[in-house]
């Protein structure tokens, strides 16, 4: 699947997101190194601490179908703006990998591509348990 492809799965996604406090819906789309794509939306809680980002959701869709490792991962939220993952969501996306592909976008044409590690520098891992061990 191509960068581009990918990136029409994550505006697919943010269709369905529920936004009714910021208005502001996101979209992602995971690609596993197996082929196998999930995708997310962010949803909204009244408990704003209940909320959960779009990346969020497609890695943990992604996981709890025992799909752990992937490969890229396309996010789109404004169609003006270029949005990218929040500090927990780079955290999270970091848990699956340092080399993990992130496709930033505004649509299917106009997009960037980043590694969370460039995106999360000198992050915390599980390799840094490991070496307390």
């Amino acid at each position: 699947m191509t960068e581009k492809e990918l990136m029409k799965k994550a505006i697919e996604a943010r269709e369905k997101a529920y936004v009714p406090y910021s208005k502001f819906p996101v979209g992602a789309a995971l690609l596993t190194k197996s082929g196998k794509v999930h995708t997310g939306c962010n949803i909204e809680c009244a408990s704003y601490g209940a909320t959960n980002c779009a990346e969020r959701t497609a890695i943990f869709k992604s996981v709890s179908e025992g799909d752990l490792d992937i490969d890229m991962i396309a996010v789109v939220g404004d169609e003006n703006a270029y949005t990218y993952p929040c500090g927990i969501c780079r955290q999270v996306i970091v848990e699956y990998g340092k080399n993990i592909k992130l496709i930033i976008g505004k649509s299917e044409e106009e997009y960037k591509v980043y590694t969370i590690e460039n995106l999360l520098p000198h992050s915390f891992t599980p390799d840094d348990l490991e070496k307390n061990n």
